[in-house]
């Protein structure tokens, strides 16, 4: 189990040559790891993984989380039976943010999910080889934009492996695919149940940071709002055959006013 912060005379630390500490989680003795190949890290004296839902950081993981103040960063979690794991990251709005790389299995998912609530995943979308390759050939083959204003996509979940691993759940999930710094997007997932197609909508990178740094966005409030403006639209669809030409133009130009009056984010 490898930690960015350990326990150093009663402090957080981060490792350096020399320095000793105990495990936030389970107390036991640390030790820092500071070679010259791998990101320095604390790791216990035994061999010992005292989370087992703790996934051994990459580059990626580490990347991200410095995005994000080191008070966030690894913050033990307590259940009321004692239970404890370590969230990646915990913001002063009391979101969990957990950055997701290697395989995880869907009870273990579900887990998390109950134990940590209020929460959110990133996935790195560029784990397995063809992820990417078919969640694009799923929005441009297999999908629907719904809208330009905001942007949304209805789309086919079984054409993309990925989404199908996700579909099921019960928070949102961010699908990272990499990107120029001034163009780095995210790919928000929203299942809209058993019947429905799930929805995709481009969130830029910069903005998901900025939600939570400046804790002034309801990101549940925002998915209330998208699924609002799809059901809306399955609604109007049902009356086209009533509408004129002008009257759609018309209905597509209440429903971006509604948006907006609603407080749609900058996506």
């Amino acid at each position: 189990m490898k930690l960015r912060f350990s326990i150093v005379d009663g402090q957080r630390r981060e490792p350096d040559s020399g320095l000793t500490g105990e495990c936030p989680v389970c107390g036991e003795p640390t030790i820092a790891k500071c070679g010259e190949i791998k990101v320095w890290h604390w790791a216990h004296k035994t061999k010992r993984n005292c989370d087992h839902w703790w996934e051994n950081e990459t580059e990626w993981h580490r990347s991200w989380k410095n995005l994000f103040p080191g008070e966030w960063q690894e913050a033990v979690q307590w259940a009321e039976d004692g239970e404890k794991h370590v969230a990646d990251v915990k913001t002063d709005q009391d979101w969990v943010i957990e950055f997701q790389h290697s395989y995880i299995d869907s009870e273990e998912r579900r887990s998390r999910e109950a134990f940590y609530g209020n929460m959110v995943w990133i996935v790195d979308g560029l784990r397995r080889k063809n992820d990417l390759k078919k969640f694009s050939e799923t929005i441009r083959d297999h999908g629907v934009q719904i809208s330009q204003d905001p942007p949304i996509w209805n789309i086919f979940p079984s054409f993309s492996r990925l989404v199908m691993d996700w579909i099921t759940s019960q928070v949102p999930v961010f699908f990272d695919f990499g990107g120029r710094a001034d163009r780095h997007i995210l790919s928000l997932l929203i299942p809209m149940g058993p019947d429905s197609n799930p929805l995709v909508v481009p969130v830029r990178k910069e903005h998901f940071i900025d939600w939570h740094l400046k804790g002034d966005f309801d990101l549940q409030q925002f998915i209330r709002q998208v699924r609002d403006y799809e059901l809306s639209r399955k609604r109007a669809q049902s009356r086209q055959a009533d509408l004129t030409p002008l009257d759609l133009i018309r209905e597509q130009a209440r429903r971006r006013r509604a948006w907006r009056q609603r407080g749609g984010p900058r996506l």
